[in-house]
């Protein structure tokens, strides 16, 4: 059945529906065959956010949580007790298991909320729970 691509639709063209039935019947502009069904491809592959390798998601976590943990209070924590217990590594696998045990609650409350947020949200939630205790750092500082 052959078909004129450039027709507009009934509701806006003012022209009967017969009208257009005889155009289409006349018009040998484009002569459409069924089409061949193509495998459809996943949204995921053709989107810009492409998935991060395991190598960088690691990477970016240590370097992160690194950077964070250099002299906070933690391991200023770790140091003394170190010191005090003349006992290094029995500390450190203490400290590490601490560490890896808070890790993983962190891992496993995300993951929870990930499945029942968005990301969009959950980016929202965080900048305001970092603005209020900024606000409550510096309330502290005038305060004291």
């Amino acid at each position: 059945m052959p078909v004129k691509l450039d027709s507009a639709p009934l509701d806006i063209s003012g022209i009967s529906q017969t009208e257009i039935e005889l155009e289409l019947k006349d018009s040998n502009d484009f002569n459409l065959t069924p089409a061949i069904a193509q495998p459809v491809q996943p949204v995921v592959a053709d989107s810009p956010q492409k998935q991060q390798s395991a190598l960088v998601i690691f990477g970016t976590t240590f370097i992160t949580i690194f950077l964070a943990e250099i002299g906070d209070k933690t391991q200023l924590s770790t140091l003394l007790i170190s010191a005090e217990s003349h006992s290094p590594w029995v500390v450190f696998i203490g400290s590490a298991a601490a560490l890896i045990t808070t890790s993983l609650l962190g891992v496993l409350l995300g993951s929870w909320i990930a499945t029942r947020l968005s990301p969009k949200t959950i980016e929202k939630s965080a900048g305001v729970m970092l603005l209020v205790i900024s606000l409550m750092l510096f309330w502290d500082v005038f305060q004291g």
